[in-house]
């Protein structure tokens, strides 16, 4: 996926990357990019803001896919995919949002639009999903409902 690769050249880490490397390198990099820094440049202090947006974007969506933090994530995931079915779902830019019933989402990165009208053509969504979309594609948790 085109976003993943920018997000790891913006911060200069591969796969590999533990939390806690993110993390380090995360504040090393807004130490040097932090339009504070710029108080009589505004030209500058336009260009860290920029930067600063672009790296803290890429920070929290490379965070939010680490294996770590999957791990962390991972019984709950398990649960939902398990017996929660799908509520709704939708595609853009090759990122499948599936929102299950129990109020949690997750998105997947990278699905080709043709798995995705695959998905909506089948009888069961649900189904599909367990066969073709959990397991073969990174995901991340992307919300969850707000309890009445």
């Amino acid at each position: 996926m085109k976003k993943l690769g920018e997000y790891r050249k913006l911060l200069g880490v591969d796969k590999s990357a533990t939390l806690k490397d993110l993390k380090n390198i995360y504040r090393n990099t807004m130490k040097d990019t932090h339009p504070d820094k710029f108080i009589n440049d505004e030209a500058g202090k336009l260009e860290a803001e920029e930067k600063s947006k672009s790296v803290i974007e890429a920070y929290h969506f490379l965070v939010s896919i680490n294996e770590e933090t999957q791990e962390k994530y991972k019984e709950e995931y398990t649960e939902t995919i398990t017996n929660s079915i799908i509520q709704d779902f939708y595609l853009e830019k090759s990122i499948l949002t599936v929102q299950h019933l129990n109020g949690k989402s997750f998105e997947y990165l990278g699905v080709p639009r043709n798995t995705y009208i695959k998905m909506v053509n089948s009888d069961s969504p649900s189904r599909f999903a367990r066969r073709h979309i959990y397991g073969n594609f990174i995901y991340r948790k992307s919300g969850e409902a707000m309890a009445d």
